[in-house]
């Protein structure tokens, strides 16, 4: 349909397929320019929304696994069950990945020949060598500049890569030979078949070097081959879970050894899942399309504090001392906490006095002030004892206080009464001194003067395997007259010192007037869930003139700890809630829809202004795709092909939107191909790469794809409208007209700059000025091969704008 434009665009917008819907003829130049302009960047967004729907069913097949049997190593007729990948990483990155990431530029240039009667145009050719000049030299530049200073990223399937990366030069140099060289300006039936074959060609190979298939260093054995099915490393689980012997420790140690709520532990084994689940391409540009717009993320909504605990606990490792590291270091400054030393005190009325001992414990480097106060009970102030309140002060590093109390002998006979002394907060303000739990003890009057007798408070004490410490109360009655001590000793039943609980011996000491003691002993947590186990601990020995009372030994049960059982069991449901949340697709239409309409995929709270105005932006493009099919859905097929529908259609908006704007602001269509709708279709691709690159340790997932996605755009981008092309004219017995016009100098500028930059990757490599490695390397070398990088992009585009304006003339 023609375009209601300028007379003078008229010619350039005969090969429109749906625009323009409304005649806006009338409007001025400007509005129009601003207008268009404006479509085409907001139709860039809907290009990479439906991407995400794409990708996510592309991740959905490739990440399919099986279960097979494979032989034990050295053992007849023994097998193991392992799960398996169906498809090979290399495989499905030139296949599938590689056809999500190049969809766009791919389905314009078969809509473009189908729409323009089988004739070869000029937007979709032009638009795949300008974003292969993207990808390679922008992407790659930024993915070289974005490694943290001090880190660096390598190829590690270097075979692979050499494969990719000389195809992705020397199928461009085949544009060359086919337009140039041989039947100039025709593209023959057996040209355009051969240059779709290529695509599978290079598949082959490309497998054949992942698989070192043929070389003398041997291979794949016989007997490990298993088809495209991909052992998972080690003949371990493929997909880590809650089950797994790692991310079980992981979560005891949570639980043990951090103050994280259960919700704030299930997010940080979420995580953890997820960083041990193998990521590809396609994860990445999945969550870089979300991230623009504003939609469901990958990961867990964390709070500032859980993010630092989560980075600091990747770098150094997930133990407990790492979790108690980080708890002290994330958290407050450390506190100290102050108290009584014994929860009760008896003395003597004859006395006249008592000492009632508080320390603290925590941070001693620090000075602590606390109030004291003494309370009546049955002993009544100025009557029984002189009432006291006053401050006390800690000095740095001092760690006990005494404070003397007057008691009021009054020579009459009574029974034995009782007062108190409490403790508080000098300041409520201050979060660094805090009052400990004993802050009360209790202070009785008695009228004899025994040193007293020792025992235990009960015969026997239950505790759980998660408590960490059983405090055994030890009770001084019949007197508290004078210093006494009494050793203890633990015996084994069916619990064994050492592994069930920290035993031996020990001795503990009551001062003058002290009531309450405790022996602490360590209780071992093994996490596992056992029958329930004892040990006995003894008194021996009372010294200052104090007896033993009944109680002389008590037996400890550590019993199977069922909270700790329904914590962890808690901790195992969220994490899975989690795992669901951060899952690629949805379950449901329902659930699709919910995602799309709302900000941030529903996590609100988490929700920054700049994803608000992106939601607000992508809005209408989200909920029309939410009409695809749920990805797990038949294997994820149904979503691919009814997404791959949609990239199709909104390919021919795009496109027109392109050639009319391009009109309007005196652009060919070969420049504005290689600037705007290339970049616009590859701008997902750089965030992609750029996260992959940072978050893998290898480079092979953003480099790699990048040479491998540029070889798939021209034997699919190009080869599958050429051989539907050059089919239907060989049908009519004509030939398939292909002007090389300026696009072999565009090719031939983008070999050259390709050509150098894969050089000077491999100069990199070899050479420790840049780090040895692809990416990253010392902070000046990386930003001058990123700079250099993107220089050479420029080069292109702007070689090829002055050979496409006639400004530069190059004869071939």
């Amino acid at each position: 349909m023609p375009c209601a434009i300028d007379y003078e665009c008229s010619k350039e917008s005969e090969g429109t397929l749906l625009l323009p819907i409304l005649n806006e003829s009338e409007w001025s130049k400007a509005v129009r320019i601003i207008f268009y302009f404006v479509a085409l960047i907001w139709s860039f967004t809907g290009v990479a929304i439906v991407a995400d729907v794409f990708m996510c069913a592309i991740e959905t097949i490739t990440s399919k696994i099986k279960i097979v049997k494979v032989a034990k190593p050295g053992a007849d007729n023994d097998y193991e069950e392992v799960e398996v990948r169906v498809w090979n990483d290399t495989v499905a990155n030139l296949t599938l990945m590689a056809l999500g990431s190049s969809a766009p530029e791919i389905l314009l240039s078969i809509i473009e020949i189908v729409g323009a009667n089988f004739e070869a145009g000029k937007l979709g050719p032009s638009t795949i060598v300008g974003s292969a000049a993207f990808n390679l030299l922008v992407i790659t530049g930024v993915c070289v500049m974005g490694i943290p200073n001090g880190e660096v990223r390598t190829i590690k399937s270097l075979k692979v890569f050499g494969v990719t990366a000389v195809c992705s030069v020397m199928s461009y140099v085949w544009l060359i030979v086919i337009l140039r060289l041989h039947t100039e300006n025709v593209v023959d039936l057996w040209e355009a078949i051969f240059t779709f074959l290529l695509f599978p060609i290079l598949v082959i190979i490309a497998y054949m070097a992942d698989k070192e298939l043929g070389c003398s260093s041997g291979g794949v054995r016989p007997s490990q081959d298993i088809g495209m099915l991909e052992l998972a490393e080690g003949s371990q689980i493929l997909t880590p879970s809650t089950n797994d012997p790692e991310i079980k420790s992981f979560i005891k140690e949570l639980s043990q050894n951090s103050n994280f709520t259960e919700e704030e532990q299930a997010k940080l084994v979420a995580m953890r899942i997820q960083a041990k689940q193998p990521k590809n391409y396609g994860y990445y540009r999945v969550g870089a399309i979300r991230g623009i717009g504003g939609g469901k993320k990958l990961t867990p909504s964390m709070n500032t504090h859980l993010h630092e605990a989560y980075d600091e606990l990747s770098e150094v490792g997930f133990s407990s001392e790492a979790l108690s590291h980080i708890h002290s270091s994330a958290s407050e400054p450390p506190k100290t906490f102050v108290e009584f030393a014994s929860p009760k005190y008896a003395v003597l009325e004859s006395a006249k006095l008592v000492k009632v001992a508080i320390i603290r414990t925590g941070n001693t480097k620090i000075p602590a002030v606390v109030n004291f106060e003494t309370i009546d009970g049955t002993a009544l102030a100025d009557s029984d004892y002189i009432a006291k309140k006053d401050t006390l002060v800690f000095k740095p590093d001092e760690t006990s206080k005494h404070v003397t109390i007057e008691i009021i002998d009054d020579n009459e006979w009574e029974e034995d009464e009782v007062f108190f002394v409490k403790l508080s907060c000098y300041d409520a303000s201050e979060t660094q001194v805090q009052i400990g739990h004993q802050s009360i003890t209790e202070v009785t009057i008695i009228n004899d003067d025994e040193p007293g007798v020792i025992s235990f408070q009960k015969p026997s004490y239950v505790v759980k395997e998660s408590i960490g410490k059983a405090s055994l109360v030890l009770e001084r009655t019949k007197g508290t007259d004078g210093t006494v001590s009494v050793t203890w000793t633990t015996k084994d039943q069916s619990a064994i010192n050492g592994k069930d609980y920290v035993g031996g011996n020990g001795t503990v000491t009551f001062e003058h007037a002290e009531q309450i003691k405790t022996v602490d002993i360590d209780i071992n947590d093994d996490k596992e869930f056992e029958k329930d186990e004892s040990f006995v601990i003894e008194l021996r020995n009372p010294t200052g003139g104090a007896t033993l009372g009944r109680l002389q030994k008590t037996i400890v049960t550590i019993v199977n700890d069922d909270e700790y059982k329904r914590v962890f069991d808690r901790v195992v449901g969220l994490t899975h809630l989690n795992l669901n949340r951060m899952k690629l697709g949805s379950e449901t239409w329902g659930q699709q829809f919910r995602n799309a309409m709302s900000v941030n995929g529903g996590d609100v709270e988490n929700a920054t202004s700049m994803d608000y105005f992106m939601h607000f932006i992508t809005f209408p493009w989200k909920v029309i795709f939410a009409l695809c099919p749920p990805c797990t859905w038949l294997g994820g097929w149904l979503a691919f092909g009814v997404a791959l529908g949609m990239i199709g259609i909104l390919t021919a908006v795009v496109g027109d939107l392109a050639t009319i704007f391009g009109c309007l602001v005196g652009l060919k269509k070969e420049v504005t191909a290689i600037t705007f709708v290339a970049m616009g279709t590859s701008l997902p691709d750089l965030f992609a790469s750029k996260t992959a690159a940072v978050a893998e340790k290898h480079a092979d997932a953003c480099v790699g794809n990048v040479t491998g996605s540029n070889s798939v755009n021209v034997f699919l981008g190009l080869g599958t409208p050429w051989v539907i092309a050059a089919a239907y004219w060989h049908a009519k017995d004509q030939v398939f007209v292909v002007e090389a016009g300026t696009l072999t100098i565009s090719v031939i500028v983008y070999a050259v700059c390709a050509t150098i930059c894969l050089t000077f990757l491999m100069v990199r490599r070899r050479l420790p000025v840049f780090g040895e490695a692809e990416l990253g390397g010392p902070v000046k070398s990386k930003y001058f091969t990123g700079i250099f990088f993107i220089s050479l992009w420029f080069i292109y585009i702007i070689v090829s704008s002055l050979v496409t304006y006639e400004v530069l003339d190059v004869t071939i």
